[in-house]
């Protein structure tokens, strides 16, 4: 009895434990309704039949759009935990936000998941909608608690950036993440309460081509792009707090870091009154992105300097240099990813919006569909790949397991998402006669790379399942750990 009790304090009170029950439920819904997609049911996989699904076609977009709610209020309570941990506040604060978030998300993900996809049972939908009730309150809570004015959480040490009076502008660029990120969450909710009084379920990749759009409809768009957007900017502070970012560039990067974010928010809210909303937008992204990019300077020197002096070279030459940044994949991971998203998205994403009438709007409707989808998709992977990374490293993953992990992760996603990148874009610079060869090539790499990252994923999954069923498994250390925490 004891131990089941040790258990189910580790899986809802630890971080360690509450991250891997929420990595493990989105692994579940992902393996499962993955299996809805093209490939897998090419390989003859009714997982219709074998579940029972009920499916009406004329439901498929509300299906979708709350498999995308289940999924991602889920990331938002893993981001949370990591951020209750990482930033100081009162015990019952914490406790308060994890426990609620917790409800929350698992209320959200059967509850929504259950109503779209096993029949219109409406308590299902009622716990759907209360399950979100329960995440915004558990995010106005972490708002509380992440006052930045409180005198008792000042900084006095001049390395980190803060105000002359002593305010952690750290703590005030999460303050002001967590303070947008409720807002938008409001920016998508308002569209919602019309539901059946002038608003209709879509995807918002259906209206790219639509000359006028209702408000509602920008409203749901904008509400699409900014909270995708502050959770990449979240994930971007947890990384920045595990790195211990701090110096000139912590000082530079947080007050951009805060009057970005506050930007990107004004303008995503703007969409659906203002027609240069988008300038608002890109002036608040590059803010942010020349914070990420400072982040990644500091992180790449530490990783360097730190590996030179564990070989007890004092001033390594280009070669070593490069060595001792790759050395640990899971620490170079982060990094390397918030770089790559440059390519794959950031770049991609502003290429688009100049050149929209030029030339994408030249494509045809399908092409520009598949290109933002993935645009959103590649985001959303990259934010998964750096959670893993994050939690690997939490839970101490050493050796050759911690190389295995960190580069199949970082080759394999990166194949995929390169893949992605290229068959949207491949009109640029293949006729449409000649295309078939690598739309081939890239869909294959595709159906290469995210199997593999599934794989090392289910397999740390497993590994971890079997560890928790063992009376002196790695679990217990990490519980001891966590509650030796909660006293110092």
């Amino acid at each position: 009895m004891p131990l089941i009790k040790d258990r189910f304090y580790f899986l809802f009170q630890t971080t360690r434990g509450l991250t891997l029950l929420a990595i493990a439920m989105i692994s579940l819904v992902t393996a499962i309704f993955g299996m809805l997609s093209g490939p897998m049911a090419e390989m003859g996989i009714d997982i219709v039949k074998i579940l029972g699904f009920k499916l009406v076609e004329a439901e498929r977009e509300a299906r979708i759009i709350t498999l995308y709610h289940a999924i991602a209020i889920a990331v938002v309570a893993i981001e949370t935990y990591f951020i209750t941990r990482m930033i100081p506040m009162k015990k019952r604060q914490r406790s308060l936000i994890n426990t609620t978030i917790t409800i929350g998300y698992l209320s959200t993900m059967i509850g929504g998941l259950g109503f779209g996809y096993f029949g219109q049972n409406w308590v299902l939908h009622l716990i759907f909608i209360s399950g979100q009730m329960l995440v915004f309150f558990a995010g106005s809570v972490l708002a509380i608690a992440l006052w930045p004015w409180r005198k008792e959480y000042y900084s006095l040490n001049t390395e980190y950036s803060r105000t002359k009076k002593g305010m952690n502008l750290e703590r005030a660029a999460f303050f002001t993440m967590v303070v947008a990120t409720l807002g938008s969450a409001l920016f998508g909710a308002i569209p919602g309460s019309y539901y059946g009084n002038g608003f209709e379920t879509f995807l918002a990749e259906d209206t790219i081509r639509l000359v006028e759009k209702t408000i509602l409809q920008k409203s749901i768009i904008g509400h699409l792009h900014i909270m995708l957007t502050l959770i990449g900017i979240a994930i971007t502070l947890i990384v920045g707090r595990w790195f211990e970012f701090k110096g000139i560039l912590h000082k530079i990067a947080m007050p951009l870091m805060i009057i970005g974010t506050i930007t990107i928010t004004i303008g995503a809210w703007s969409v659906v009154f203002l027609e240069g909303a988008h300038t608002i937008i890109y002036v608040g992204s590059t803010l942010v992105m020349v914070a990420a990019l400072f982040l990644v300077i500091f992180g790449f020197g530490k990783l360097i300097r730190t590996r030179l002096d564990e070989q007890g070279i004092k001033k390594g030459n280009f070669f070593q240099s490069i060595a001792a940044l790759v050395h640990d994949p899971v620490k170079f991971g982060p990094l390397w990813q918030m770089v790559f998203m440059n390519f794959t998205v950031s770049g991609i994403g502003i290429f688009m919006a100049v050149k929209l009438t030029e030339i994408i709007r030249v494509w045809p409707w399908r092409v520009e569909r598949v290109v933002l989808t993935g645009h959103w998709h590649i985001l959303s992977g990259i934010i998964a790949t750096i959670i893993l990374f994050y939690y690997a490293d939490l839970i101490g993953l050493k050796g050759k397991i911690r190389f295995w992990y960190g580069w199949l992760i970082i080759i394999f996603s990166d194949l995929a998402f390169l893949s992605v990148t290229i068959y949207g874009i491949r009109w640029m610079f293949v006729s449409e006669s000649g295309e078939n060869l690598i739309s081939e090539w890239t869909l294959k790499l595709t159906e290469l790379g995210i199997p593999i990252v599934l794989v090392v994923l289910a397999a740390l999954m497993v590994w971890r399942l079997i560890d928790l069923f063992k009376n002196k498994g790695i679990w217990m250390k990490e519980l001891k750990d966590s509650k030796e925490q909660e006293i110092k």
